[in-house]
């Protein structure tokens, strides 16, 4: 017995040396875990149906430059994982609705104007105050986007903000001539947000509605005119319904936002998310701060051509009048932003800076 108990003591120490220097000779684990690496084939695809609304017809460039190139875009980049179907023509929301629909849910992805909802978004009048020029849409859209991305303001984060574009500069549009400032006391005229204090300060009497209710309001007599972009003239068919343009380069700029519900976004998968990102940013810079532009120069001939309107531009003279009475609502903007707790001097400041910055650019 006892030899047999030395004999299994003497096989568990050769057994535990073995065991020793087997361990010894192996090389010693890192530190750091090996990265795992994404099998990009074996990702879990999803399928995700989003609902676009605004509120420009079917036929415009609105729904199928825009929303349409864009919507292929994202469906391609996520390799067809995305899909958005768009709703134009205010057939899931109005105008003013969208972008609180958006929040709500009704709509995933919304475009239309930040105007449309006067004092819901303070700050970002600063990008369409009157006495900033802006030489087009392209300078416009990224002094804008570029903007709102410095300020961030609080206004806009209850949302996924996916580009802001611009119209750029806009004109009055009306059914008698308006050749001075006498010419446009009185006279009523549609506009939104801060353009109807803008004409309210040249004198002229402000009507908000929104642009798909303008060409009705117009043919009716209700509206003498409108101030809005040129590519109204074609887009809306305005040029049927005034028959003057006067060039006001200086009174008008107006914001158009695409936003995204945000628990919509968040519910996409992060790999997703910075597709969506990348290409969404290329867009912008290659086909969303021009769509205006060259909106714009297609209505100006239209509206020649077609309906014969006439081209009124403002003596230098008259111009510096215009400007001299829109001058005081920039002050006027920073106080109120103050009393909201609200940096507008800064948010202006930026926007000069980025105007002459942009506009050297795209000249």
């Amino acid at each position: 017995m006892r030899k047999h108990f030395k004999f299994l003591v003497l096989i568990s120490l050769l057994t535990l040396l073995v065991g020793i220097l087997a361990g010894c000779s192996q090389p010693e684990p890192s530190s750091e875990p090996e990265p795992t690496q994404v099998d990009e084939e074996n990702v879990e695809r999803i399928s995700i149906n989003l609902r676009l609304a605004h509120f420009w017809p079917a036929t415009h460039c609105a729904e199928t430059i825009l929303a349409q190139s864009w919507a292929a875009l994202v469906n391609e980049v996520t390799d067809g994982q995305i899909t958005i179907t768009s709703y134009p023509g205010e057939t899931l929301l109005t105008a003013a609705e969208i972008y609180d629909g958006v929040y709500n849910g009704i709509a995933d992805i919304g475009i239309s104007c930040f105007s449309y909802t006067r004092g819901r978004f303070p700050l970002l009048e600063a990008f369409e105050l009157p006495g900033i020029v802006y030489n087009n849409s392209k300078a416009a859209s990224k002094v804008a986007w570029e903007g709102i991305k410095k300020l961030n303001p609080l206004e806009v984060q209850d949302t996924k903000l996916m580009m802001v574009l611009t119209t750029g500069p806009g004109d009055l549009f009306t059914k008698v001539p308006v050749r001075n400032l006498e010419d446009l006391q009185g006279l009523e005229i549609r506009a939104t947000g801060l353009s109807a204090k803008t004409l309210e300060t040249l004198g002229a009497t402000p009507v908000a509605m929104p642009q798909s209710e303008a060409y009705e309001a117009m043919s009716r007599g209700v509206v003498q005119g409108n101030l809005a972009p040129l590519e109204t003239l074609e887009g809306w068919r305005h040029a049927e319904v005034t028959d003057y343009v006067t060039l006001t380069p200086f009174l008008y700029n107006t914001l158009f936002f695409v936003t995204m519900n945000l628990d919509v976004w968040n519910s996409i998968p992060l790999h997703l998310q910075e597709v969506i990102t990348e290409a969404t940013e290329n867009f912008f810079d290659e086909v969303a701060i021009g769509l205006w532009d060259m909106q714009n120069e297609s209505a100006i001939d239209f509206a020649v051509a077609e309906t014969n309107q006439e081209i009124i531009e403002l003596s230098d003279e008259e111009k510096t009048k215009w400007i001299e009475l829109v001058q005081p609502i920039q002050d006027q903007f920073i106080e109120e932003m103050a009393a909201k707790g609200l940096d507008g001097a800064g948010a202006l400041q930026i926007a000069k800076e980025l105007s002459d910055k942009y506009n050297e650019i795209y000249k």
